[in-house]
């Protein structure tokens, strides 16, 4: 039988073989791969999630490649359904007019466009836009929206295609998708032959060192194949001939970056800002071995902490139960074991509702279902959004209950 998966054990940017294991987590199921009633007799699959780091360039990644097809088979993630991404995509949409001042003629393409909810801004303001996203449904969810969408994986074959039907781009963005690109190197050469030569590439993706500062381990699982730093990816871009003139600093996801590239000696100025984040990650140790120590150690402490409060709660008879069915609660609940605790999750999301989790298969409920099933605690596995979940649900604390924040730091939250 052809295995779903495989152990990639050179650097994906530099191709360099010695890797350092610096994060090990325990193996998960795939963080989205929510199940209906009619699958509850299926065992999932597990897989490794360890992560290493390039003793080149210091790239960080994972060594598991799942079949993307095993990933996206059952996809049912739409941007439009997290709590920030709408207002996001808005204002950035709005900064990158303003930076390049298009008219009607300017072409937007996005890879991993999702149902267009960031081209639509583009749309609305009279330029021509295109979605290449791979998820079927997804494209014809785009498409009801109006935003023009091709179905299908982007590398280098497939530029050659969207070239030829339509014409080169003047921006190319890729949003919280680079990082699950496994061949780099293709897909950047398929974006060159669909780039104006004075276009401008635009990436966005989760920051390894806003990663480890903000404590936000859960955004690793089997999707984000990459976890990127400016210096790994200068030397990588500066190899293909092609440069990074800015960065941004974006508080989504954890703490990401916005990457701004260009052709080698292209129309934009280069932005003191990409030297000085390369030089702030060397002083911070990001290239050394001491700083995932000290990240380790306060996994460790965490899973210990939580799983011992939880243990009292449960030999009190207490009930718990989480807030939360997304990619990153699948990964908080694998590694610090929270489904020998959790009897039911809540959620805002209408398409995880009667759903049961990956791997555990802990049920997914409305998160109105709170007073009816009266928990005397909730995990926040949602724990970023704790203040939105919180003010939504004051009546749950009003009347006895209890949330949880499990990180950055333990707490309980009463009334």
């Amino acid at each position: 039988m052809k295995s779903n998966y495989y152990i990639r054990n050179e650097c994906r940017l530099c191709g360099e073989k010695e890797q350092n294991l610096v994060l090990p987590l325990e193996p998960s199921a795939l963080c989205d791969a929510f199940i209906t009633s009619k699958k509850l007799d299926i065992k999932q699959q597990l897989f490794p999630l360890d992560l290493y780091q390039c003793a080149k360039c210091g790239h960080a990644q994972i060594s598991c490649i799942v079949d993307p097809e095993t990933i996206y088979e059952d996809y049912i993630y739409v941007s439009s359904s997290s709590l920030d991404l709408s207002s996001h995509f808005r204002k950035y949409a709005d900064e990158v007019i303003k930076r390049i001042k298009p008219d009607n003629s300017t072409l937007i393409i996005d890879i991993g466009s999702n149902d267009g909810i960031f081209l639509k801004n583009f749309k609305n303001k009279g330029m021509r836009v295109l979605g290449i996203e791979p998820a079927q449904d997804i494209v014809k969810e785009a498409i009801k929206n109006n935003i023009d969408t091709v179905a299908g994986y982007f590398n280098s074959d497939f530029a050659e295609q969207i070239k030829n039907d339509f014409g080169n781009a003047n921006i190319v963005t890729v949003n919280n998708l680079f990082a699950n690109i496994d061949q780099l190197k293709d897909f950047v050469i398929g974006i060159k032959k669909i780039l104006d030569k004075n276009g401008m590439l635009i990436i966005e993706a989760s920051y390894l060192l806003d990663l480890i500062e903000n404590m936000v381990f859960d955004y690793i699982y089997h999707e984000h194949l990459s976890y990127f730093s400016i210096k790994p990816l200068s030397i990588f871009f500066n190899n293909l001939g092609m440069e990074i003139f800015d960065v941004e600093k974006m508080p989504t996801k954890g703490g990401s970056i916005r990457i701004f590239i260009q052709f080698a000696n292209g129309p934009q100025q280069i932005n003191e800002i990409v030297s000085k984040m390369i030089n702030n990650e060397v002083v911070k140790g990001l290239y050394d071995s001491t700083i995932w120590q000290q990240f380790n150690d306060q996994i460790s402490n965490r899973k210990l902490l939580i799983r011992s409060m939880l243990k009292d709660f449960q030999i009190q008879g207490k009930t718990i139960a989480g807030y939360g069915g997304s990619a990153t609660s699948t990964t908080l609940i694998h590694h610090f074991g929270l489904n020998d605790y959790i009897s039911y999750i809540f959620d805002d999301n209408q398409a995880k509702h009667n759903t049961y989790s990956p791997g555990f298969h802990i049920p997914v409920l409305s998160s109105d279902m709170i007073y009816e099933k009266n928990p005397d605690y909730i995990v926040l596995l949602a724990w970023r959004f704790n203040k939105p979940i919180i003010e939504k649900h004051k009546i749950f604390l009003s009347q006895g209950g209890n949330f949880i924040l499990p990180l950055p730091n333990l707490k309980i939250i009463k009334q």
